[in-house]
This record gives structure tokens, C-alpha cells and sequence, in this order.
């Protein structure tokens, strides 16, 4: 069993470089289904996230060829099957993709309900509505979702509620589709940009993507492609938090500053100085944090992925915050996590009312979450003291080699491996 250690204290400085986006990866590798050619996909970050999605089309049937840590080689040509059982499903969100790539390409999908962080309910209504649209008949027998359709017809969608999965899924159902599908009131974060690039880079025909009407219109043949994934905005917005907790002074490279607007926005409205550049923000903190109030919402606003890391900052900024969720019922379950460390936050519903403290001190946690992890990490960075932070598996899922990022400006961060009691009880 493996926890990550943080001595506090230390301002970071120097320059760290972000992976490719978890969110674009997770989309992009069930999409390559849909071709019968190789695709080369570069800039995939090294997280497990993406280690499962490129294990469960290998598992499919799919020849993977590992250039590097980053690039990656599927051929899907040899895929032949349209079911994902549970044990492929159940360790990640984002599996349910495979239920519209494979009734993009076989007309047909049987996969179980997927699994991944717990945010409250999260159901698939949307995305059913969509594939119900395309023309096929949705069922869950057995605890597994079954799609089938005898042909796929482009239709109009409206999304009840903005929805980035219900998106994505309608868009990989639909690139085949015959005809044109329309989805009203889509989800507009850059994943779904990269995505539909790189979808059209194979000779897709989708218009409107980071608008709320995207456009696809389906075609007989996907080719071969070349494609890097987009930076990930929300690695860089943590290490953005980083540098301003720990009153340092970061430049984060290989990042689209425009993603990150809404991040830069909150930080600058705390205190800190903010420069940007092509491909990178500098971000540097003097003095303590100011207090303010966030409200997360579907891109462009705030993004709900950095809320945990949000809250931190505020839990030692002066005065009183208010951070509310506007997109997940249930975020705020690491609070409890934060506040043994000192931090006073009170959680009613969506909405966390956070009292400044002068410092966070040192504490066993664990990560409820992906992002929550993220959290620990940064209060970690911040407090007095030695931090263990458990359920590190969590953290994997999204953030590549972030132990060595951190240490590498300055962080005095290190993963230990810790032999669990019950383990230790059970060989005696």
C-alpha cells in the first residue's frame, strides 16, 4: 500500500510542464473503435485512466503498440466485439464512451454501468435520449446497459441539462450515423473541441464543436490519423493553486492560456500575479490570500474539477468564502479531510461557507476523490508538519508523475510504501 508523504512549508519555484488532458484522452481512445486503420495518438498522459481504456481495447481485440510514455499506436481493425463486461467497466466514468463507439461501429453495445469517483447520481438519461434519437432500442437487463440499433439515423437532440458525457457519447454514436444529428444545448469544454478534431482528422464531419450546437454529419469511413491530445487545463490549474498556497512562484508550461481564463480570473481576484504567455502562465503569490466567492458551472465558468483545490486556497485566505457546486449533487466529501487539518469550512447541500484560518497543520487524510486528492496534496504543500495522504489510487487516475513534478520545484514530497495491519495480521 502506497501513501504520498508532504513536508509543508516549502515555496515552490521553478517550471513544471503539464500532460495531455485526462478528459480528452478518456474520450479520444474509445473514439479510435470507430476507425479500421491505425491511429497514433501523442501527448497521452501516463495516468490509469488511460492505462484501462488502452488495456480494455487491447482486451477487445485491438493490436497497442507503446511508443513512449506519451505516444501511443491502435490498431483497431482487429476489435470484433461490442460487449464490455464489469470487470473492464466498473474503475472508471468514462467506459460508458464505449457504449457509443460501439454502437458507432457495430450498431449494437452491451456494457455494464460504469464506475469511477462518487459525486452523488450520475445517470446515463441523457446520453439513452441521444442513442434513442439515433434510432436505437436501450435496455438494462441484467445490470448491463444494452444498446441496438438496425441503423443509426441523424436526428435532433436536446439536452436537458448540459451534459459532457451525454455529449461526447451522442457525437461517437453519431459519426456514422446516416445523415445529419444536431445536439442542442451540448457541452462546450475543450475536450469536446479535441475530440471532435480529432474525429474529423479521420474525415468526420462535425461543425459547432465548444459551441451549445454541435453538428455531425455522418460518413461511411473513418481513416488513419496522427493526433496530440490538448494540454490538460485542470493539471495546470492545480499546479497554478500550488504555486499561490505555498506563496511561490511557478511557471507551468505546454498550456493553453485561454482554457485556464476562468482559473486565472479567481487567483488574480485572491491575489496573485498572473502572466501569460503562448504556451504558459506564470503564477506568483505574495502574502496571504484574499477571500472570494466561486460558483462552478459548465465551461466556460468555473470548472467543478478544480473546486476541491479552490476550497483549499480559500480555507487560508483572509475572511470568509462561499464556494458553490453547480454541477455535482454531492463534491464536498473531502471537507471533512480538509477540516482535520484545521480548516474551517461549513457544508450545507452545494454550498461551502469557508472561514480563513492562519495555518493548516499537518494530519493523516486520504483522498476521497480524484480531485479531492489533488486537495490533500496542496494542503499537504501549505500546512505545518508531516501529511500521509491514503487512497492514492486516486490521485493516478488523473495526474501524471505529480510527485515528481511537485519535488522537482521545491516540494519535499515522496511516495512510501506502508504494509497495511490487516495484511501484516492475515500473513502472521
Amino acid at each position: 500500500m502506497e501513501k504520498i508523504i508532504v513536508n509543508g512549508g516549502n515555496r515552490l519555484k521553478g517550471e513544471v510542464s503539464v500532460s495531455g488532458a485526462k478528459n480528452a484522452a478518456v474520450a479520444i481512445l474509445p473514439a479510435v473503435l470507430l476507425c479500421d486503420e491505425i491511429c497514433r495518438i501523442e501527448n497521452v498522459p501516463s495516468i490509469s485512466d488511460v492505462n484501462v481504456i488502452v488495456r480494455i481495447l487491447y482486451e477487445l481485440g485491438a493490436s497497442v503498440k507503446v511508443i513512449d510514455n506519451s505516444t501511443v499506436e491502435i490498431d483497431p481493425s482487429g476489435i470484433n466485439s461490442f460487449m464490455l463486461p464489469a470487470s473492464m467497466s466498473t474503475k472508471m466514468r468514462a467506459s460508458s464512451y464505449f457504449i457509443g463507439a460501439m454502437l458507432g461501429r457495430f450498431n449494437r453495445a452491451k456494457v455494464a454501468p460504469p464506475g469511477g469517483c462518487d459525486f452523488g447520481v450520475r445517470p446515463i438519461d441523457q446520453h439513452i435520449k441521444g442513442f434513442e434519437t439515433l434510432g436505437a432500442t436501450v435496455t438494462i437487463d441484467g445490470g448491463m446497459v444494452n444498446a441496438y440499433a438496425k441503423e443509426l439515423i441523424g436526428g435532433s437532440v436536446y439536452l436537458d441539462k448540459v451534459s459532457v458525457g451525454a455529449t461526447v457519447n451522442i457525437m461517437l454514436a453519431a459519426v456514422k450515423a446516416k445523415g445529419l444529428t444536431v445536439i442542442e444545448n451540448a457541452a462546450r469544454e475543450p475536450h469536446i473541441v479535441d475530440l471532435a478534431n480529432f474525429l474529423n482528422s479521420m474525415g468526420a464531419d462535425i461543425m459547432g464543436a465548444g459551441t451549445n450546437v454541435i453538428k455531425i454529419r455522418g460518413v461511411n469511413y473513418l481513416h488513419s490519423t496522427t493526433y496530440s491530445i490538448i494540454p490538460d487545463q485542470i493539471e495546470a490549474g492545480t499546479y497554478m493553486i500550488a504555486a499561490a498556497i505555498t506563496g511561490g512562484e511557478l511557471l507551468i508550461k505546454n498550456v493553453i492560456p485561454k482554457h485556464l481564463e476562468s482559473i486565472s480570473a479567481k487567483l488574480e481576484e485572491v491575489g496573485a500575479t498572473i502572466e501569460e504567455f503562448d504556451e504558459a502562465v506564470r503564477v506568483k503569490m505574495d502574502g496571504r490570500p484574499k477571500c472570494c466567492n466561486v460558483l462552478t458551472m459548465p465551461h466556460p465558468g468555473f470548472p467543478t474539477d478544480m473546486q476541491p483545490q479552490m476550497t483549499t486556497l480559500l480555507a487560508l485566505a483572509d475572511g470568509v468564502s462561499i464556494m458553490t457546486e453547480g454541477v455535482w449533487d454531492n463534491r464536498f466529501k473531502y471537507v471533512d479531510q480538509l477540516t482535520l487539518m484545521g480548516a474551517k469550512v461549513k457544508v450545507d447541500g452545494k454550498v461551502a461557507v469557508i472561514t480563513g484560518v492562519e495555518f493548516l497543520s499537518a494530519a493523516p487524510v486520504r483522498a476521497t476523490d480524484l480531485r479531492a486528492g489533488a486537495a490533500m496534496i496542496l494542503a499537504g504543500l501549505a500546512a505545518d508538519g508531516q501529511t500521509e495522504i491514503d487512497n492514492i489510487e486516486f490521485i493516478d487516475r488523473g495526474y501524471d508523475n505529480i510527485v515528481e513534478k511537485l519535488s522537482a520545484v521545491g516540494a519535499d514530497i515522496k511516495r512510501r510504501e506502508f504494509i497495511d495491519p490487516n495484511e501484516r495480521r492475515a500473513a502472521i
